[in-house]
């Protein structure tokens, strides 16, 4: 009986609730969507979760062992790597966590979507590059969360 009870309240906080992180200003949400070159000799990553699916999940984001920020529903983060270089992205996931490693060139931008997907005991996730057309199709509709603050 009361595994039920916990496998309910499992299933309902994955699809319910709303976690909340630091936003960016407008102005700068706005501008990181025009989607502009990054400086020269870096490249750009947008790194996104839309939908509201694991709704009250927080999970952390890092590029190449550094700290970018906790995701949550419908936010997105920029931040510009050096060019011409493999990259690690990671995000925190249920036991471990997820790597995505992608070679990027000077001056181009990548779009990699964070998805949640659903755990033994909590929600995990997952990282995909998705193409330029699709990831400034969904960036568009979301807002820029502040860069910096992870939970670990």
């Amino acid at each position: 009986m009361y595994n039920k009870l916990a496998l309910i309240a499992l299933v309902t906080t994955l699809f319910t609730g709303c976690a909340s992180v630091p936003m960016e200003d407008g102005e700068k949400s706005e501008s990181a969507k025009m989607f502009s070159p990054p400086a020269e000799g870096n490249s750009g990553l947008y790194i996104y979760r839309s939908g509201s699916f694991g709704g009250a999940l927080k999970k952390d984001i890092w590029v190449d062992g550094d700290c970018i920020g906790e995701t949550a529903p419908n936010i997105f983060f920029y931040e510009q790597v050096s060019g011409n270089k493999e990259h690690k992205i990671s995000t925190e996931s249920e036991f471990s966590p997820n790597d995505l490693l992608i070679q990027t060139e000077d001056g181009k931008n990548y779009f990699i979507r964070q998805y949640i997907k659903l755990g033994a005991f909590v929600g995990g996730a997952g990282l995909e590059l998705v193409d330029n057309e699709k990831g400034q199709e969904a960036v568009r509709g979301l807002e820029m969360a502040k860069s910096g603050v992870c939970s670990k």
